[in-house]
């Protein structure tokens, strides 16, 4: 079975991003995610009555070193 590796264009990804993106972005578990958000690693934006997840693009490239945290 051949794979091929998407490229991540950090240009093309949305201002907000899911859990699930954040997780695939990262490598790890949404559960992942999930926890990192309670112990303030990574700190998310709740929306709408559910209280669904997002995450800002610049806090996902702070966290990877690729941007200085501007807020």
């Amino acid at each position: 079975m051949v794979t091929t590796k998407k490229k991540i264009n950090l240009e093309e990804l949305p201002d907000l991003l899911t859990v699930r993106e954040v997780a695939e972005l990262l490598r790890v578990s949404p559960l992942t995610i999930k926890r990192w958000g309670k112990r303030g690693k990574l700190p998310a934006i709740r929306i709408n009555s559910r209280g669904d997840r997002r995450y800002k693009k610049e806090a996902i490239l702070w966290l990877l070193g690729m941007q200085p945290k501007t807020s």
